[in-house]
C-alpha cells in the first residue's frame, strides 16, 4: 500500500464494506505505460492479502486503486498473463522450499558417490602401473572406509547437536580437498594414497546422517520416504556419473582429470548451500508460512530442540530395534560395496571387456537404482497414507530390499554373457534400493532425538562390514579364482538379515 500499513488497512476494513466493481479505479491501469488491461469480471470479488513482512499477520480486505492486489491481470507489452501470488520482496513462489532443499541434498549425494567411484575405475590403471595384486587392490579400495568408520558415530553426534547444514557443508569442503590431492598422493607413494583416501572417507562419514536429519526436519512424516528417495536417487546417479566420466577423462586428460573435476564441483556446491539452506524450516528466509504450517502439522516424531547432551550409547544398544537397524545397515553395505568396488573388475576379469565397456555395464544398474529408489519411497508414503501400520510398511519394504538382491546374486552365478550379468546386477541393485524406505527411515521412527547418533552407529557397523566384504572379495577371488563363492555368501547373509529384521524391527518410537 502507498500510505497505509497493512495493519491500518485491516483496521479500516470490514466484511460489510462494499466490494470492488468493474467501475473501480482499477480500470485506470488501461492507461499505464505497460498497457495493463483490466480483466476484472462483473461479479463482486475480494482480495486475500498474503503475508507482507516476516512476522506480520494475514488478513482479508477489499482492494482499492492504491493497494497491491492479486486479481488476474494481463500485460500486453510482455505477453504475461496469470494470477500469481506475491511473496515477501515481490517475488513469486514456484517450487516449495522443502523440495529445493531435497534437490540440493540430492546434488551433494550425487557428488558424494561420484567421488567414491572415481577410485573404483582409476584403480585399474593404477594397479597396472604399480603391479598391485588382487588382494592388495582390495586394500586400496577399502582405504576410503578406514576413515569413514571413524567419522560416522562422531559425525552423527555432531549432526544431532549442530544440525545438518554446518556438518554437511564442512564435510563437503574437506572431502573435496581430499579428492583434489588424491592424484598428487598417488604419485608420491602408495602409503600417501592410502592416507588421502582414508581422509576422504573421514570427511564423507557425515553425509548420510546429515541428509536424514535435514530431511526429517524439512518434510512432514508422510513425505519423508519420497524425500529420501529423491536424495538417494542423486546418490545412485553419482555412480553413473563417476563410472561414465572417469574412463573418458582418464584417457583424455590423465589420472588427475576426474579428481580435479569433482573437487571443483564440490567447492561450488558449498557456496549455494551456505546461502540457501537452514537447519530447520522455521529458520529459513525463503519458506512461506503456509508451507511451514504444512511441515509442522505433519511432524509426528521430530522435536526442533537440539540436544546438548551426549547421546545415551548404552540405552540405544539395549533395545532390539536398534540392533535390527544395525544388522540391516551392515548387510546392506556388505552387498552394496561388493558391487560398487568390484563391478568394473568383475566385468573385465570374468567377461574380458575393456575398461570403457566395463564402466557402461557397471553404470546401467546404478541408473535404474535411482529410479527404483524413488518408486520405493513413493510406494512407502502411499501405504502410510492409506492407513497401513508403520511397522508393517518398514518390514515390507526392507524384506523386498534383501530378498530381491539375494535371489539375483544367486542367479548371477549362472550368467554366461555380460548382458545377462548386467540384467541380474541391475535387478539386485534396483531391489536393494527398497532398503531406503526400510531401515534408513526407521532410524527416525524409533529415535528422532538421537537419529544422527544412531545412524552413525549403524553406519560404522555397515562400514566395518563393507571393509570385510571389499577386502574379502579380493582374497576369495585370488584363492578360488572365481567370484561365485563370495556372491553365494552375500546372498545367504541377505536371507539371514531378512529374518532378523522381521523379528525385531518396529515402527514405533522407542527412544
Amino acid at each position: 500500500m502507498a500510505a497505509t500499513t497493512s495493519a491500518q488497512f485491516l483496521s479500516h476494513s470490514s466484511p460489510s464494506s462494499s466490494p470492488l466493481t468493474p467501475r473501480s479505479d482499477l480500470t485506470n491501469f488501461r492507461n499505464t505505460q505497460l498497457r495493463f488491461t483490466s480483466r476484472v469480471s462483473g461479479k463482486p470479488f475480494s482480495v486475500r492479502y498474503i503475508r507482507r513482512n516476516r512476522g506480520a499477520g494475514t488478513g482479508r480486505g477489499e482492494g482499492t486503486a492504491r493497494t497491491k492486489w492479486a486479481a488476474p491481470a494481463r500485460c500486453t507489452a510482455e505477453g504475461i498473463e496469470g494470477g500469481m501470488v506475491r511473496r515477501e520482496g515481490g517475488g513469486v513462489r514456484t517450487m516449495p522450499e522443502r523440495y529445493k532443499v531435497a534437490c540440493l541434498v540430492a546434488c551433494v549425494m550425487c557428488l558424494c558417490n561420484a567421488d567414491r567411484v572415481v577410485m573404483s575405475v582409476a584403480v585399474v590403471p593404477l594397479a597396472a602401473k604399480h603391479g598391485w595384486s588382487s588382494s592388495f587392490l582390495g586394500v586400496v579400495q577399502s582405504s576410503f572406509l578406514w576413515g569413514y568408520i571413524l567419522s560416522s558415530v562422531i559425525g552423527g553426534a555432531l549432526v544431532d547437536r549442530y544440525g545438518g547444514k554446518k556438518v554437511m557443508g564442512w564435510g563437503v569442503v574437506l572431502w573435496s580437498l581430499a579428492t583434489l590431492i588424491t592424484p598428487w598422493a598417488a604419485n608420491r607413494s602408495t602409503f600417501a594414497l592410502l592416507m588421502a583416501r582414508a581422509f576422504f572417507g573421514l570427511a564423507e562419514g557425515v553425509a548420510l546422517p546429515s541428509m536424514t536429519t535435514l530431511l526429517s526436519r524439512w518434510f512432514p512424516s508422510h513425505e519423508r520416504a519420497s524425500a529420501v528417495g529423491i536424495s538417494m536417487a542423486g546418490f545412485h546417479l553419482g555412480n553413473v556419473m563417476g563410472l561414465l566420466l572417469t574412463p573418458i577423462m582418464l584417457s583424455s586428460i590423465g589420472i588427475s582429470g576426474p579428481f580435479l573435476l569433482f573437487s571443483s564441483i564440490g567447492f561450488l556446491w558449498v557456496l549455494t548451500w551456505a546461502y540457501q539452506v537452514s537447519n530447520d524450516p522455521q529458520d529459513s528466509h525463503f519458506i512461506s508460512r503456509s508451507e511451514l504450517r504444512l511441515i509442522q502439522a505433519g511432524q509426528t516424531t521430530y522435536s526442533s530442540k537440539q540436544t546438548t547432551n551426549f547421546p545415551p550409547l548404552r540405552l540405544l544398544l539395549s533395545k532390539s530395534p536398534s540392533w535390527a537397524i544395525i544388522f540391516a545397515n551392515a548387510t546392506n553395505n556388505w552387498g552394496y560395496f561388493v558391487l560398487l568396488s568390484w563391478m568394473p573388475v568383475y566385468f573385465k576379469s570374468v567377461y574380458h571387456v575393456n575398461l570403457k565397456q566395463a564402466a557402461w555395464f557397471s553404470a546401467v544398474p546404478w541408473a535404474t537404482m535411482a529410479i527404483s529408489g524413488y518408486i520405493a519411497g513413493a510406494t512407502s508414503d502411499s501405504l502410510i497414507k492409506e492407513g497401513y501400520p508403520l511397522t508393517f510398511v518398514r518390514k515390507f519394504m526392507q524384506s523386498i530390499g534383501f530378498i530381491g538382491p539375494a535371489l539375483s546374486l544367486l542367479c548371477l552365478n549362472y550368467a554366461n554373457t555380460p548382458a545377462t550379468a548386467a540384467v541380474l546386477i541391475t535387478a539386485a541393485l534396483s531391489l536393494s534400493s527398497f532398503s531406503q524406505a526400510g531401515f534408513m527411515l526407521n532410524i527416525q521412527d524409533i529415535a528422532p532425538q538421537y537419529a544422527g547418533f544412531l545412524h552413525g552407529i549403524s553406519n560404522s557397523a555397515g562400514t566395518l562390514a563393507a571393509i570385510i566384504s571389499t577386502i574379502g572379495t579380493g582374497y576369495f577371488v585370488e584363492w578360488l579364482g572365481s567370484f561365485q563363492a563370495f556372491l553365494t555368501v552375500t546372498a545367504a547373509l541377505y536371507f539371514v538379515s531378512t529374518i532378523f529384521w522381521n523379528l525385531f524391527a518396529t515402527g514405533e518410537r522407542v527412544f
